[in-house]
């Protein structure tokens, strides 16, 4: 039978491991208490012996192209959106064209211009 102070080591037990986690939910466990690291190690190791057994999935171009073309349908939705990326690309590429433009003609005018007034 288990008298109170085994109870109580329970108790301070899972008490401690509350503590750890700041007091917000439940303390991680397992997997999720891992560091990074350990969890992308175990995660490869899954991988690796997945494709060695053929059951992995693998993309070909034809099922990755169908996937890239339903994101695109998406966020194409979103005509808030596509209208601020047509926006930015409009000014970047309109800025650009200014700056070429007179550093083009700066040249230009400059020898026109200076001509002209000395004559």
């Amino acid at each position: 039978m288990a008298t109170s102070k085994e109870s109580g080591k329970g108790a301070g037990s899972s008490g401690a491991s509350a503590q750890k986690s700041g007091g917000h939910g439940p303390a991680k466990r397992g997997f999720a208490a891992m560091d990074q690291n350990q969890q992308r190690e175990i995660a490869s190791k899954g991988g690796q012996a997945a494709h060695q057994k053929g059951t992995a999935h693998e993309f070909d171009s034809e099922e990755a192209r169908r996937a890239g073309q339903k994101g695109g349908e998406a966020v194409s939705r979103n005509r808030a959106h596509m209208a601020d990326i047509g926006r930015k690309g409009g000014e970047s590429r309109q800025s650009a064209h200014r700056a070429a433009a007179a550093s083009a003609e700066g040249g230009a005018k400059g020898n026109r211009q200076g001509g002209g007034k000395e004559e």
